[in-house]
Parts: C-alpha cells; sequence; structure tokens
C-alpha cells in the first residue's frame, strides 16, 4: 500500500509492504507530516518558527517540540564548529534542516506504533527504512547524480536505517556555511547513512556547509557512512558503504 502527497514543498511518499488495510496509519502519518509543515515552517507567517522570530513568542511559551528542534539545531551548530547553523545574521530564523528529518523520524515511529513492520518513507530522497521488503533483501534507495537531472549516481540498501541527501540541484544555493555567512562551496553532494533520519539530515546539511573539510569529519561521525561528491567530480566514500 502506498501513498503520496506534497508535504513541506516536496513530494513525501509511504509505501507499506505490511498485509492488510493501513489507510488509518497512513492518514496519521500524512495528517502529522502537515501538521509538523504548518507549525514549524520559516515559509509561513502564521508559524511557530515565525512568531518565535519575530517576537511574539517568547522561549517559555514555546512547544516542547520547537524547543527539541532549536536543541538539536544547537547541538550540531556545536559539533559542525558553526558551519551548520538555522540563524545566519540578517536572514529569518530557519531550522528546515532539522525539522524535515526529525517530523519525517516521527512519522516512521507512529508507523511502528501502529504495529507495522515494512515500510519506506521518502521525504524527497532522504528516506527511511524498516524491514526488507523482499526476504534477504532491504530497501534500494537510489542517490540521485548532483549534475544530471533525472540520473542516479549511485544505489544503497537500507533494512533499518536512513539515507539521507544535502545537494543544490533543487532550490539552488540554499545551504549556507555559518562560519562566513556565504553559500557552502566545494561539494557537489553529500549523502550519509545512519540509524536515523534526523541524524542522517542534520550530518549531511552540516557536512555540505562545511566544503572540503567536511568530507573527513562526516565520515568520522559515530555510526554514519558517507558517499560525497566534491567539486572536482571526486567520489569519496566510507569504505564500510556498499553500492548495488
Amino acid at each position: 500500500m502506498k501513498r503520496v502527497e506534497q508535504v513541506m514543498g516536496l513530494p513525501v511518499s509511504v509505501d507499506i509492504r505490511d498485509k492488510g488495510d493501513h489507510l488509518t496509519s497512513l492518514a496519521r502519518v500524512f495528517a502529522w507530516l502537515h501538521e509538523a509543515d504548518e507549525r514549524f515552517s520559516p515559509f509561513r507567517t502564521d508559524s511557530e518558527v515565525s512568531r518565535f522570530d519575530r517576537g511574539d513568542l517568547t522561549v517559555s511559551e514555546l512547544s516542547d517540540d520547537l524547543l527539541d528542534i532549536l536543541m538539536t539545531c544547537d547541538h550540531y551548530e556545536q559539533l559542525s564548529g558553526g558551519a551548520f547553523t538555522a540563524r545566519l545574521p540578517g536572514k529569518p530564523l530557519d531550522p528546515n534542516a532539522i525539522t524535515k528529518g526529525w517530523a519525517v523520524q516521527r512519522a516512521a515511529r507512529l508507523l511502528k506504533s501502529a504495529g507495522l513492520e515494512v515500510f519506506c518513507v521518502n521525504a524527497g530522497g532522504d528516506v527511511v527504512t524498516a524491514g526488507e521488503p523482499e526476504p534477504g533483501r532491504g530497501w534500494r534507495i537510489g542517490i540521485r547524480h548532483p549534475e544530471q537531472r533525472g540520473e542516479i549516481c549511485a544505489v544503497v540498501e537500507s533494512a533499518d536505517g536512513a539515507v539521507a541527501t544535502s545537494a543544490c540541484y533543487e532550490r539552488g544555493s540554499h545551504i549556507f556555511n555559518g562560519r562566513t555567512g556565504r553559500p557552502a562551496e566545494g561539494l557537489l553532494s553529500v549523502t550519509v547513512v545512519a540509524e536515523d533520519l534526523l541524524r542522517a539530515d542534520a550530518l549531511a546539511t552540516a557536512a555540505f556547509a562545511m566544503g572540503v573539510d567536511g568530507i573527513a569529519w562526516a565520515a568520522s561521525q559515530p555510526g554514519c557512512r558517507v558517499l560525497i561528491v566534491d567539486a572536482e567530480r571526486q567520489v569519496h566514500r566510507s569504505s564500510d558503504l556498499k553500492l548495488l
């Protein structure tokens, strides 16, 4: 059973392979994702993020969810030495690099809490997987070619984990290096394979923001495997990352 909707400005698909009727679970997942978009999108003037950024809300008035998102942003800002940031000077507060992975990972937890064991949630190429769609085979996740639209440059397998890619092929130079305040440069794409999408997405964005320094930094993060294409078209990948 599969369903696709446009959420958070991108196509989100949920593919459930467990037997039975799972319309209620699908409805809950997409209701949550739409709720997260309404509450935390910096592009909506009435969202909690925008109201906080304007000063309409104080820290004490924020929801536990937004506090969690902002604290996670702070964590990755410190971890990356300031390259990753949700608070670029002169620009609105933008925690999207954390919010998407956070929201989609929670959507996956909703499916697991409903007793589902085999599914794939794909949010514009950032993916959470559970179980095996076929015995002995995980979900096959295609990684988009950073320069050739519609082409795949690699395929990885994931059974219970997440895959996230940061690049500029969809939205242009939207990832900034917090250390310089300028658009990130030096890399074409960063893919991180990890246990959960929040971590994979945050690390991929932070590494991309760091530029060439992000290659070794991302590879050194515990529990992660990487596939990175730099601006010279050189490919860097973890030795234990198996490509299909």
